[in-house]
């Protein structure tokens, strides 16, 4: 399938950054510094060259304006780009995940459930991305799940054709993800078609990462136990940094995110033979 390409304007987010626009007059920055580090806390992160193109001038502007932020701990550099400072040992909670890129979760969402087909089995893992293709899911006829995440069982249950199946193991209360031990015993009964899983952030070496080491290791007995495993991450996750290595992202088979990646993973991805769905 083509991959669809375009750009995106941060203009058009409904995220709010009032508030943080207020905060940023204590840094002494300019109105352009102000615009820059609005549009990457509306996105995660993004390159320099989209952030020349979003503020109309030159990249080496942008390079100085980011040098400035980042030496001002507002913002982080990665090879080619800049994102919002995270930790490396814990998410930020379910609640600002939901809202956080939301239109680009949906339109995630949407893309790979146009690619599943009804009367397949599916494993669906921890995450709000993951809770938004089991919305988009709903429409389907016959498909069985299997997911260690009670929040993805209450959207499925309302769809009387589908079998949910449900992990064993303990529920964290912060966001209703099933892990440990047992999920990963109960996971290891089964093969299905497909698994579709999250992750918190992809690093420039190709590393999928997380927070919890507990809940990587139900990610892991997913992949294992699908013919086909495709990840879904809004663009936000691209350079983010996380404790725990999942695997590297040669081991998945398509990659749907809400922007075209930046360097160097769409070299990556074709290195990896990994299918690109950018759903723009």
């Amino acid at each position: 399938m083509p991959n669809k390409v375009g750009v995106v304007d941060f203009a058009n987010s409904k995220t709010n950054v009032a508030t943080q626009t207020t905060q940023l007059t204590t840094m002494n920055l300019n109105p352009r510094q102000v615009k820059l580090l609005n549009a990457v806390r509306l996105r995660g992160s993004a390159t320099v060259e989209q952030l020349a193109e979003e503020l109309g001038v030159t990249l080496q502007t942008v390079r100085r304006d980011i040098q400035r932020l980042a030496d001002s701990k507002a913002l982080a550099r990665f090879h080619g780009g800049v994102r919002v400072p995270s930790s490396t040992i814990e998410n930020i909670t379910r609640a600002k995940r939901q809202s956080f890129r939301a239109d680009g979760k949906a339109r995630i969402a949407q893309t790979i459930a146009a690619q599943v087909p009804n009367n397949c089995s599916l494993i669906l893992n921890i995450g709000t991305t993951t809770e938004a293709v089991a919305q988009a899911l709903l429409q389907h006829e016959g498909l069985r799940v299997i997911t260690n995440n009670i929040n993805v069982v209450e959207i499925l249950r309302n769809n009387d054709q589908f079998e949910v199946i449900v992990t064993g193991g303990v529920v964290r209360p912060r966001d209703g993800g099933i892990i440990g031990e047992a999920a990963v015993d109960f996971i290891r009964q089964f093969k299905v078609d497909i698994a579709i899983i999250g992750i918190s952030g992809i690093e420039s070496d190709g590393t999928l990462r997380d927070y919890d080491y507990r809940e990587v290791k139900v990610t892991q007995t997913v992949m294992a136990h699908a013919r086909e495993i495709w990840l879904a991450a809004d663009a936000s996750k691209f350079n983010r940094p996380a404790m725990v290595e999942v695997a590297h992202i040669s081991r998945i088979d398509a990659l749907f995110t809400d922007e075209v990646p930046p360097a160097p993973f769409p070299e990556l991805l074709e290195e990896s033979s990994v299918r690109l769905f950018n759903c723009l």
